[in-house]
């Protein structure tokens, strides 16, 4: 049995969450992106929805300075420890984190200048609930900022999916393949749902982030990748076949590797701004 196969994990356990701390390799890139463009002046009060474990909400409290306000809210009580942990030992002190679903804050109507969100609107169970919950603590005027990764993560892993799918006469699970690299949003269909929520688009930048790996083997073995996208790459294999069609997959992907020096996997960034209405 393949290694990464066998992984589980448990997302509330402290060590995990201590570990994952890494995961801002993952999300740094799209963290420096809004850190770039969202608006800032002094005296504002600012939320951050999913915040994780502090990034980039206390980087963005440091550099608004404390005549601003920052909160950070998140459903995981692992995260928000190590997050208050960091802004104790930092010596924050416009800055805090608390408990709470991004679908119903329990916070007051009008509450903020700003909300930001950083990698959110994809992992939100129900993120027009995320949306409208956000828009509803917004003052009028107030601006949302989000980042995200949409529909054509990682295209190559996924060329190479189907290719190995269609080689195995496996291809009944493209069905599930395909459903699972929707999940995502484009930027129009993530602006389409902002707007739903009562905003008005004032600004879209798109970036491509290039990750590099030395093979398909080093890829499927990278934590990042056996925490946040395994399970959904293999959650529409039936059971007793997941060896073989991983064996297949890796195979390839080492194949394309050896090819072409590496293996190269784009990921496209969007920033989206949006104003209350």
């Amino acid at each position: 049995m393949k290694r990464y196969l066998e992984f589980t994990f448990e997302i509330e356990d402290p060590d995990l969450v201590s570990s994952l701390d890494e995961l801002s390799l993952w999300s740094s890139p799209f963290g420096l992106m809004l850190l770039e463009s969202v608006p800032m002046r002094k005296g504002i009060v600012v939320l951050d929805v999913g915040c994780w474990t502090g990034f980039p909400l206390i980087e963005l409290a440091e550099r608004l300075g404390e005549s601003s306000r920052v909160f950070g809210i998140d459903i995981l009580r692992g995260a928000i420890k190590i997050a208050n942990d960091k802004i104790r030992s930092k010596g924050v002190q416009n800055c805090g984190v608390i408990s709470g679903d991004g679908s119903s804050m329990p916070l007051k109507d009008g509450a903020f200048d700003l909300v930001v969100s950083n990698l959110g609107i994809n992992n939100f169970r129900d993120p027009r609930a995320v949306l409208g919950e956000s828009h509803r603590v917004l003052k009028p005027g107030g601006r949302m900022v989000l980042t995200t990764n949409p529909v054509g993560n990682m295209r190559e892993f996924y060329d190479c999916y189907r290719k190995t799918l269609k080689r195995l006469k496996k291809t009944e699970l493209l069905e599930g393949l395909e459903r699972n690299i929707g999940h995502r949003l484009t930027a129009k269909a993530t602006t389409k749902m902002m707007k739903g929520a009562g905003f008005a688009i004032a600004l879209v930048k798109r970036e491509i982030l290039k990750m590099r790996f030395i093979d398909g083997s080093s890829l499927l073995n990278h934590s990042l990748i056996r925490i946040g996208f395994l399970g959904g790459w293999r959650e529409f294999i039936p059971p007793g076949e997941a060896e073989e069609v991983f064996s297949a997959l890796e195979a390839n992907l080492n194949a394309i590797a050896e090819k072409k020096g590496g293996l190269k996997l784009t990921v496209p960034m969007v920033y989206i701004e949006a104003r209350k209405r």
